[in-house]
């Protein structure tokens, strides 16, 4: 059964395929079979229409001129990076064959809808680059889908702005669109009370690698204190101990790229994990949840069979006769501790022996009381 919901206990962990596809069907599918054999729960990529997005003039980023070909602008690398509809009806039905849910990024209005409405995905992943893009944000609350929203490149209050816009749109308010309106559904019990149901947000470093010095992992707290949301990370770090350590942070959602070979040609792959360390990320991630248990400090049960040999008894120090005094010479320290808890050490102080005790043998004169 595909997980469908995003929850508290464990950590969802998308595997970011992106456009690492280069455009083959083929490719993705092969995308799909290695986030589903390491045990990702869900596997994304990029749904959008080039020109609606992206403008002839637009440069590309840094990271993209040293991974693709100078010539091309920006338009044309991603224009040949599209998935059509049926390319995306190919790819669902390929996962709920893998048994990994199948999420896709929109960059428009178009996709949303495709994402949405179309192939009724149940969440939408939003990009860092949109989180100012009130139009869009609006679209996509209208359809009322849950989101995770990404933050790169956000100061706190634009996350609050964009929060403010979802949350207008998925209260379903027919008043016309304005800035106040947004912070008057931010504000109001209807608008904390979806946004606490429909979103969850995704710290993140917008740089392909990111460096470690930059990634400010305690900002997941700060938007946690800040909204009252779920947080998780969207990372871009070399190798896999970010996201460990932010799932000890307390991140529910982990997104992390990976390719097939980060030698393929293309603008991600050498910024992405290969199969190999994208199942080592996901099977640290569950050891991680394993180990950050429940809280409470009480013996496990694997401590509990070490107890009585690793504690210590009160024993005698060396033969003591019936009705002799214990004295501090007369009383050891000693393994294991299946004796008098050494606690008992000052009460037993000028007491009386009620038997004869050979050297290092265990004490048992309040046996019974030493709990």
């Amino acid at each position: 059964m595909l997980k469908q919901t995003i929850n508290q206990n464990e950590c969802y962990i998308i595997a970011e395929a992106g456009v690492n596809h280069n455009g083959s069907i083929e490719m993705a599918k092969q995308l799909i079979d290695v986030a589903a054999e390491a045990g990702a729960d869900a596997v994304k990529f990029q749904t959008f229409k080039a020109e609606k997005v992206i403008s002839k003039f637009a440069p590309k980023a840094a990271y993209q001129k040293k991974t693709t070909a100078k010539s091309e602008s920006q338009l044309e690398m991603v224009k040949g990076l599209e998935l059509d509809e049926e390319a995306h009806r190919q790819l669902i039905k390929h996962c709920r064959a893998k048994k990994i849910e199948f999420l896709s990024t929109p960059f428009d209005f178009e996709s949303i809808d495709l994402l949405a409405r179309k192939l009724k995905l149940q969440h939408l992943k939003l990009p860092s680059g949109e989180i100012t893009n009130g139009p869009y944000l609006l679209h996509v609350a209208k359809t009322g889908k849950p989101v995770i929203l990404s933050t790169g490149m956000s100061t706190l209050g634009e996350v609050e702005t964009a929060l403010g816009v979802l949350a207008f749109g998925y209260v379903g308010n027919d008043d016309k669109a304005s800035l106040k309106k947004f912070h008057d559904a931010f504000c109001s019990e209807a608008g904390q009370k979806a946004l606490k149901g429909k979103v969850t947000l995704l710290h993140c470093t917008t740089e392909y690698p990111a460096p470690f010095e930059e990634v400010n992992l305690r900002a997941m707290e700060t938007m946690r204190a800040a909204f009252g949301l779920s947080t998780g990370l969207s990372d871009h770090t070399p190798g896999i101990a970010v996201p460990i350590a932010a799932v000890a942070l307390g991140a529910v959602v982990i997104e992390k790229h990976f390719t097939l070979d980060k030698n393929l040609p293309g603008p991600d792959h050498k910024a992405s994990l290969e199969p190999e360390e994208l199942k080592s990320m996901v099977a640290a991630i569950r050891n991680i949840e394993k180990a950050l248990g429940n809280g409470q400090k009480a013996p496990t049960p694997s401590e509990l069979k070490n107890r009585d040999i690793a504690r210590k008894s009160l024993v005698a120090a060396c033969a003591i006769k019936k009705d002799e005094l214990f004295k501090e010479k007369r009383i050891a320290i000693k393994r294991p501790g299946t004796g008098m808890s050494p606690m008992l050490y000052w009460m037993m102080l000028d007491s009386k022996s009620k038997q004869n005790y050979d050297e290092d043998e265990i004490l048992v004169e309040w046996l019974n009381d030493a709990d």
